[in-house]
């Protein structure tokens, strides 16, 4: 299995971006500080409570306002998996374009899925303390 999409075109001599040439890998790589590299890990951690309480009730990822073009992307699950660990091991985010004709409504932000999560937490620790009163 593997954690990122896989290049249909990887080895391929006639693979049409293999011209292309990405002029952020002239970019001096700054490694992700140690703060940079928790946050990374929280975000991961996140993810895995966010897609199970989330995925069972039709989510299908999280959309995140893009800074630089302004835009929504969607991630599903899997790919937003995968960026984020691309980020942790390389020190810097993929490119990325939005994705083609997704359904909004199959989607919530990161603060929705915290929020989610804190309810369904509150929610369970609430019949945890009630059950230790009486």
């Amino acid at each position: 299995m593997h954690d990122e999409p896989i290049d249909p075109f990887n080895g391929d001599p006639a693979d049409p971006a293999a011209g292309l040439h990405d002029p952020r890998e002239d970019d001096p790589l700054d490694p992700l500080t140690e703060v940079e590299k928790q946050d990374v890990l929280e975000d991961l951690a996140d993810l895995e409570i966010y897609q199970a309480l989330l995925q069972p009730i039709g989510v299908r990822g999280l959309v995140i306002e893009c800074e630089d073009c302004r835009e929504p992307h969607y991630f599903d699950w899997d790919l937003l998996r995968g960026n984020l660990r691309h980020l942790l091991s390389s020190g810097r985010p993929r490119v990325h374009e939005p994705a083609y004709d997704p359904d909004p409504d199959h989607y919530v932000s990161w603060d929705y899925a915290r929020g989610y999560a804190d309810g369904v937490h509150d929610t369970l620790t609430e019949g945890t303390e009630d059950a230790a009163e009486e």
